[in-house]
């Protein structure tokens, strides 16, 4: 019960609700309040994903940015990633949530969004990646212009999610190409 009450008192933070819906993509500051509203889409908490989780029929798709290999490693240096540990079963498709994207990075969000969805724009989607990151809000936004109609989207990502200790397991990127 303390648990569900921190959470909704999170979801409630002043910070959520003075941050407007924006016309158009985010471009910077991506790890910032987020609005509590996408035009379009169906906002759900962690608790309203792992109920549509369960029941099956929704794709979850992981948006976090892969982090990128340093540049100017000393030779010898292993560069190991961190694990994505994410939402069992979601497909991830790291960088396709920056307010811009290049060609080749919109042909990868379209490609892994048909796969998810078996090429079904009325099936449902729904778009994740940490609290307050706006990668999630751009790509479901960009979903919903790709003319998908049945957006969900996941503020608090697998924030959210791990909070309530529900399942986690590591993800690999969806290739690319």
């Amino acid at each position: 019960m303390m648990r569900a009450l921190a959470m909704a008192a999170l979801l409630a933070a002043p910070a959520m609700a003075q941050t407007p819906e924006p016309e158009d993509y985010r471009e910077d500051d991506y790890r910032a309040p987020v609005p509590a509203t996408l035009n379009g889409a169906t906002v759900v908490d962690a608790e309203a994903a792992h109920a549509l989780w369960e029941a099956g029929g929704v794709a979850f798709i992981d948006v976090l940015p892969r982090a990128p290999k340093p540049d100017k490693l000393p030779e010898g240096t292993i560069w190991r990633e961190k694990p994505r540990l994410s939402i069992p079963g979601a497909i991830w498709l790291p960088n396709v949530g920056y307010g811009r994207i290049a060609d080749v990075t919109d042909a990868y969000f379209r490609t892994g969004l048909e796969t998810a969805t078996g090429g079904d724009e009325n099936q449902p989607v729904l778009f994740f990646c940490l609290e307050d990151c706006w990668m999630s809000w751009n790509a479901a936004k960009r979903a919903l212009e790709y003319g998908y109609t049945d957006v969900y989207w996941l503020p608090e990502g697998t924030d959210g999610w791990t909070f309530f200790d529900y399942p986690v397991e590591e993800l690999q990127p969806e290739p690319e190409g």
